[in-house]
């Protein structure tokens, strides 16, 4: 048998070619490659803006600069989540407060962001956790009339939909991955979408030290003019070469998602008959593009969450323990994070693990994972 993985980026011919391509024209940096799949990403997701960055955490890191957040102030975040959502805060001086999650979804509520909310509250990062999409409207309503920004996390998110639009086109601002775990990649990478225009700019700039002139528009010219930095930057540029990359994804994604979809019904169907386990699903508000199909181990199941990855692994299937929790971890457990109770994440982090779910994945080897999942022993 061969080994399953848990995850596997589909790239081919295709890509290889859009590289090939960019090389050929002497132009490997940012320039006209991000230009184009920032403008196509953008109307693929309904966003009126965006801006590619190196990575999502650098995303997230702009987002806290350009909407204002700093020193002093609170930023509630989930603590069921990729450590980046928390880092972002503290990257800017700002205190992350862990909020608790949904159980069903394993995303933030408008109730579990409520119960986080300080006098110094001055934003809520809000995750798509997994590619299920979170209730970004019921938050909002929470949020807006006290004056503070909800950043949408939507890191795992592309090709999923909240309220029949695509994820993040009812955000204010948005951050995105495009790492080999996400369903469209770019190798590394991420961008920022947002409906402001002076947060585009300011993000534009920040990204490329602040410069006041691109290093594009400098190449371009023959006589380059001089530019100037305003404020302090950073070099969070994408590059050409993942943009082309970026491009061919895009284009793939519908089909991704399509497969994907039909891949975690083929799963639910089997889990459904498997006393003691629970599947992740679509909300009532949207779908989910399944990014991460992850299960849930509960008591009346034969082993317990460690039991069923070891069965797995014996069958060589790679699975994953589920979403981690930030605040357990060293670099968060000194600190003061607030003091909300966090039941439901310590729940899933403890009882749920993350099954194979990619766009190669065949038939025979879902159906080797599930007969792990029916009979463990």
């Amino acid at each position: 048998m061969s080994r399953v993985n848990v995850m596997q980026p589909w790239l081919g011919e295709e890509e290889a070619a859009a590289l090939a391509e960019v090389i050929a024209s002497g132009w490997v940096a940012q320039g006209p490659r991000v230009a184009a799949f920032e403008e196509a990403f953008a109307a693929s997701q309904q966003a009126s803006y965006a801006v590619a960055t190196s990575n999502c955490t650098t995303a997230l890191h702009l987002a806290m600069v350009v909407t204002g957040v700093g020193r002093g102030d609170d930023v509630v975040v989930p603590s069921l989540s990729f450590i980046a959502t928390a880092n972002a805060p503290t990257y800017v001086g700002a205190r992350p407060v862990f909020a608790d999650v949904d159980a069903v979804t394993g995303n933030l509520t408008a109730a579990t962001v409520q119960a986080a909310l300080t006098p110094r509250t001055k934003a809520v990062i809000a995750v798509d956790q997994g590619g299920v999409p979170v209730d970004l409207r019921a938050i909002r309503s929470v949020c807006d009339p006290r004056g503070i920004v909800v950043v949408e996390d939507a890191a795992c998110a592309a090709g999923s939909t909240y309220q029949g639009r695509p994820v993040g086109a009812s955000a204010e601002i948005a951050a995105w991955s495009f790492h080999p775990r996400k369903i469209l990649t770019t190798g590394e990478g991420g961008i920022v979408t947002t409906s402001r225009p002076d947060w585009a700019e300011r993000a534009r700039r920040l990204r490329e030290h602040a410069m006041s002139v691109s290093a594009a528009a400098r190449h371009a010219s023959v006589l380059a003019p001089a530019e100037q930095y305003d404020e302090i930057g950073f070099n969070f540029r994408m590059t050409d070469l993942q943009a082309a990359v970026g491009l061919v994804q895009l284009a793939r994604l519908p089909e991704v998602v399509a497969r994907r979809r039909e891949l975690a019904r083929g799963y639910r169907k089997a889990i459904e008959e498997i006393p003691g386990l629970r599947a992740v699903a679509d909300p009532p508000w949207g779908t989910s593009n399944f990014q991460s199909f992850w299960v849930e181990v509960g008591p009346g199941y034969p082993v317990d969450r460690d039991g069923l990855l070891a069965a797995l692994a014996k069958a060589d299937i790679s699975a994953r323990r589920g979403i981690m929790a930030a605040h357990r971890q060293p670099a968060y457990t000194g600190r003061d994070t607030g003091d909300v109770p966090l039941p439901v994440t310590a729940r899933l982090t403890d009882h749920t693990l993350i099954l194979p779910l990619f766009h190669q994945l065949s038939e025979s080897e879902q159906a080797r994972v599930v007969d792990v999942l029916r009979d463990p022993s």
